[in-house]
């Protein structure tokens, strides 16, 4: 009989409660104004976004741009800013906060479609790039 042993599957000790930090909080409100033009894209882009990693506490840095077309209304930058600052002291994975600000734009400005991408910098030696879009599509791009 082998008496080779079963390799222990990898833990990270991330738990539930890491994977819904800062899901729960309060956001202020992103304003807008009347659109007045058809068919014409907007980017906004925060080059200098900072979060925290909700398990370490460190800070993360990275690039985040705001793609969309502007339906009946455009977002209001210095409320964008301000809604951004936001997530300088919280808690919350990379996926989460571009998914949560998408659904924070799209509550805001009901765009015809819109684009969040979070290009965060390296964490030990490996980077990530996270997109999502509106309106949703589950499928993976063609």
């Amino acid at each position: 009989m082998s008496t080779a042993t079963i390799p222990t599957p990898h833990t990270t000790g991330y738990t539930d409660d890491h994977a819904k930090a800062g899901l729960d909080a309060t956001f202020p409100p992103i304003e807008t104004w009347q659109n007045q033009f058809k068919a014409y894209e907007i980017l906004v882009d925060d080059p200098e976004f900072t979060s925290v990693c909700p398990k370490t506490g460190l800070p993360d840095f990275g690039r985040l741009t705001i793609r969309y077309m502007p339906r009946e209304s455009c977002l209001e930058l210095k409320s964008l800013k301000e809604y951004l600052f936001t997530y300088r002291n919280l808690g919350i994975f990379q996926e989460n906060i571009v998914n949560q600000v998408l659904d924070d734009v799209v509550k805001a400005c009901n765009p015809v479609w819109a684009v969040i991408v979070g290009d965060f910098r390296p964490r030990g030696g490996i980077s990530t790039v996270v997109t999502a879009t509106y309106p949703r599509e589950e499928s993976r791009p063609k």
